[in-house]
This record gives C-alpha cells, sequence and structure tokens, in this order.
C-alpha cells in the first residue's frame, strides 16, 4: 500500500465518509467498495447476522460469485464467534480457515469482525489472487476501518428503528386522539399518585375537568360528587391494581345528574409496574379497549425516549416525540450559538502513529467530550475529524441561554483537558490540546434532504463564521466574538482580543477569549 501518512488519511477519509450516513444500504456501499479500491483486493463481501441464524451476504463486489451465507457451524465463523479477532489466510494452504477464501482462484483472505461491545454485527471478507497479501499497513487499515465502522453501522440500525418507532407513535397518536374527541363516555386517568392526569373532551364538558384539574387528586375533585363507597372504591384500585368493572350510580354535576356505569382498570408499565388508574364513565354504552390503546401510546413513547437518551439531550429527545415533523425535509431560521472544538498537535502527533491508536485517541476524547456538551443542553452535529462541531439552539431556542450553556460547556471542556485526573490524552497523547471558537447568530437548521436521504444540520454565515475562530483559537483558548459576548452575564471572565480578519468577512471581527 502507501506510506504510513497516506494510510491514515485514507483511515480518516473513509471514516469521515461512513459518519456522514444515516442510511444503512449507503454505509455498507461505501465500506465494500472503499476497502476493496483502497486495499486493492480482488474480491468483498459483507455479511450481517439477522435476528436468528447464519450470517447473510448483504453487499459483494468484485467479479466473482460469493456464498450467500457464512455457516456459523463451520471452523472459521465458530472460532471468529469465540475470539473476536480478525483472522488472516496469507495463502492457500490447508487450513482450518480455508473457508475465508471465497473464490477457488484467490490465495489471500482476511475476515474482520463487525461488532459494539454487547452485540456481534457481522463480518467484512475480503480476498486477493496474491500470496501474503493481508499483512502490515493493509492489515492495519482494514482493521482499523472495520473497529469504526461496526459502532457506526449499529448507531444507523438504531437510528433507522427510532424513525420507524417515530412513525408508528405519531399514527398511533393521532388514532388515539381522533378515538378519544369522538367518544360520548369520559374517559380520565391518573397518576400512580392518585392525581388526575388525563380527561377527554366529554369528560371535560360533563364533567367540568379543565386544565386547573389536572394533578389535583381524584377525592378532591369529586369529593361532592361521587358517593364515599365509590372513591374507597377508586382508592382500593390504586392500592391493589384490581380490575372493577361495571360500578353503578350517580355523578351530581350543577347542571344535571348523570346516570353512569364505571369501569376502572390499572395503568401497569414494563413488568407490570403500576402507573396509574383508567376511569371510563360510561352513559350506559360499550366502549371497548380504549384502556390498553392509551397504555400502548406511553409505553412506546417511553421506549422512543429510552433509546435515543443516548444520543440527544432531554429536551431534544422531547421535542422529537412530540414534533415528530422534524424528522420530515425542511428547515427553519434559528438564532443559535455554534461551537468547534480542534485538537491541537493532532496532525504532528498523528503522523507518526498507527491508525487505530489514532482512533483509540480520538474515542476515549469524544466519549467524555460529548457527554459534557448533551449535558449542558447542546446538540452534537458531527465530527469533522478530530473536531467536534455542535451547536445550541436548534431545534429548541432560547437565545441568551444557549450562549450560557455554550461557553459553559466550552469552559468545563478546557477544564477536563488540564485537569491530571482526565482518562484521555494520556502517554504519548499528553501534550494534546484544544483550541474552540464560537459565535452566535442567525442561521438554518433542520432535517434538510429528501425522504430518502436526510441529515439534520445547520447552514449560514454563523456557521461559517463560528468554523473561522476555531482556527484562530490556540491551545486552551476560548475565542468567541462580540455577538456572543453581549448574550453572557457577568460571570465569565473575558480577555478582550484584537479583532481579526477572517475569510468572507470585508472587516475585522471583535473578538474575546473566555478564561479558564
Amino acid at each position: 500500500m502507501k506510506n504510513e501518512n497516506d494510510i491514515l488519511e485514507e483511515t480518516v477519509r473513509l471514516c469521515a465518509a461512513l459518519s456522514r450516513e444515516n442510511k444503512l444500504s449507503a454505509m455498507i456501499s461505501i465500506l465494500v467498495e472503499q476497502c476493496l479500491d483502497i486495499s486493492k483486493s480482488e474480491l468483498a463481501g459483507l455479511y450481517l447476522y439477522p435476528e436468528n441464524g447464519n450470517p447473510k451476504l448483504v453487499y459483494k463486489r468484485g467479479w466473482y460469485d460469493l456464498p450467500v451465507e457464512l455457516l456459523r457451524r463451520s471452523e472459521l465463523i465458530s472460532f471468529a464467534e469465540d475470539c473476536n479477532e480478525t483472522i488472516v489466510l496469507l495463502n492457500r494452504k490447508k487450513s482450518p480457515f480455508s473457508a475465508v477464501l471465497l473464490d477457488a482462484k484467490m490465495n489471500s483472505g482476511i475476515i474482520l469482525p463487525l461488532k459494539v461491545p454487547t452485540q456481534r454485527l457481522g463480518y467484512l471478507v475480503l480476498n486477493s489472487d496474491r500470496d501474503n497479501f493481508y499483512s502490515g499497513d493493509r492489515f492495519r487499515f482494514l482493521e482499523s476501518v472495520s473497529k469504526y465502522a461496526g459502532g457506526l453501522l449499529n448507531n444507523t440500525v438504531l437510528y433507522n428503528q427510532l424513525q420507524e418507532q417515530l412513525r408508528k407513535i405519531e399514527t398511533m397518536e393521532r388514532y388515539q386522539n381522533n378515538i378519544f374527541s369522538s367518544m360520548s363516555d369520559f374517559l380520565i386517568t391518573t397518576n400512580p399518585d392518585g392525581s388526575l392526569n388525563y380527561y377527554n373532551e366529554a369528560a371535560e364538558r360533563k364533567l367540568g375537568l379543565s386544565d386547573a384539574s389536572i394533578g389535583k387528586k381524584l377525592d378532591a375533585i369529586f369529593r361532592k360528587r361521587l358517593t364515599p363507597k365509590i372513591l374507597k372504591t377508586i382508592v382500593s384500585a390504586e392500592q391493589n391494581g384490581n380490575v372493577i368493572l361495571g360500578i353503578e350510580g350517580i355523578l351530581k354535576n350543577p347542571a344535571e345528574n348523570i346516570d353512569y356505569s364505571l369501569n376502572i382498570t390499572p395503568l401497569k408499565g414494563k413488568r407490570g409496574r403500576h402507573e396509574g388508574l383508567t376511569l371510563l364513565f360510561k352513559d350506559q354504552s360499550a366502549e371497548k379497549d380504549m384502556k390498553n390503546r392509551m397504555g400502548v401510546a406511553i409505553e412506546e413513547r417511553r421506549l422512543i425516549k429510552d433509546m435515543f437518551s443516548r444520543y440527544l439531550s432531554n429536551d431534544i429527545i422531547n421535542h422529537l416525540i412530540e414534533c415528530p415533523e422534524l424528522v420530515r425535509p425542511g428547515g427553519s431560521k434559528k438564532i443559535a450559538t455554534v461551537f468547534f472544538a480542534d485538537i491541537r498537535g493532532y496532525t504532528a502527533f498523528s503522523e507518526t502513529k498507527e491508525p487505530e491508536v489514532i482512533i483509540d485517541i480520538l474515542n476515549e476524547y469524544f466519549r467524555e467530550a460529548v457527554e459534557i456538551v448533551i449535558n449542558y443542553g447542546g446538540y452534537i452535529d458531527k465530527f469533522i475529524g478530530d473536531c467536534i462541531m455542535a451547536a445550541w439552539g436548534v431545534p429548541l431556542s432560547n437565545e441568551h441561554e444557549d450562549a450560557m450553556r455554550a461557553v459553559k460547556c466550552a469552559v468545563e471542556i478546557q477544564k477536563l483537558v488540564a485537569s491530571k485526573e482526565r482518562k484521555f490524552f494520556t502517554g504519548q497523547a499528553k501534550s494534546l490540546k484544544i483550541g474552540i471558537g464560537m459565535h452566535s447568530g442567525p442561521l438554518v437548521a433542520g432535517n434538510l434532504g429528501s425522504a430518502r436521504r436526510m441529515d439534520y444540520s445547520m447552514i449560514g454565515d454563523t456557521v461559517n463564521l463560528a468554523a473561522r475562530l476555531e482556527g484562530v483559537a490556540g491551545p486552551n483558548e476560548i475565542i468567541i466574538t462580540g455577538t456572543t459576548k453581549r448574550m453572557l452575564d457577568e460571570s465569565f471572565n473575558l480577555e478582550k482580543r484584537r479583532p481579526v480578519k477572517v475569510k468572507g468577512k470585508k472587516d475585522p471581527i471583535e473578538i474575546f477569549n473566555v478564561a479558564v
């Protein structure tokens, strides 16, 4: 292959191309095509595990026929599953791993596991008709890429599952709301503590409920309208989780008394956990299954929140659940604070290191820096090589608070980098530092693209200027513009710097350094 620097560049370029994709088929295509081209192999195939059974061929490249699956009972796959390491065969000879040669004309082969700590995803297999082909630089390049690709493939699968779950929830909520609003009977639900959680339009009209009723105990709401016996029955159902059907009585209203039949059903979450009660007051008419549909909708919303919480802040998660239109194409104007954090000394440091070492160093740093960004309510837009691009104010916006959180986040990252207790940038990487650039202003943010390829991102002059300031920032520095400064309070120690001239701007830009 090429020299060490070229191999690193190829690795970074391929990993960046994979990172830009959120569609599984496109990511698979890039991975197989680029690995074959860069390594100059003759044959490549990607095999992924289905829910059950043998790894199946999902993508191939080369002028040869490949087996449609790899048998788990074979010595090759059995050993690969046990060791979870790359297996290389350098020449065609009798070997328990000869199955790695997918065609009779091939003489060298390599099988690379694609995995995450909790799951085995599949294998990337490459073949060459030359002996001793997958050693040295080729081996290091392919193994580095496969380690990175495993996590990206897993994240893409989860992302696609989230998209599908969001569509299902949107459909379920529309269906649920239509049914509840059209009901002539009165439906209310309670929280686990017995307070009112929900009521439908019929209950609002006939029972006189309003927003002020939410959170109040049923005893306080209906003390003078239901008999003590009925109220005790509701409390008993809360405590014991019993289903009680067909309770009859008269509900006293100022305008009219209502002859009702009441069904009480417990709401249960995962593993039978008590979530409250459903009370359906019937005007002696049947209305079936409403209680179960509401429980399903609540449970599915929780599933989305649990899955998404690993990647985004809680504000964004809740906004996505309440506004599923955010996953459709389109953008909107926002006032946001954009943040670029880049590793200083990275280029010189990486020139003499193996690709897998560089990837491990980046991942250790990203793991902690990303958590800080999310904890401060930021949105991780993308990773650009060794740079993190994030923003505050998308999709939820609060201009001054966004700027405050962004700068506080930058200060905490710089403090962590300077700390002797940090768990990244150790050993040979201990001299690496971070430079951060930041600007606040108008931009367009949204799920840009089409129904086939979407990417929630930001565009505009604000993004460009923030990127330019990242280049101005030195090691351990946080450079902000005067616009961002004017959104901050007095709690920050700012050092005014000489205005800088940046590409694309006629006049010099007023800048400040935030002392850490």
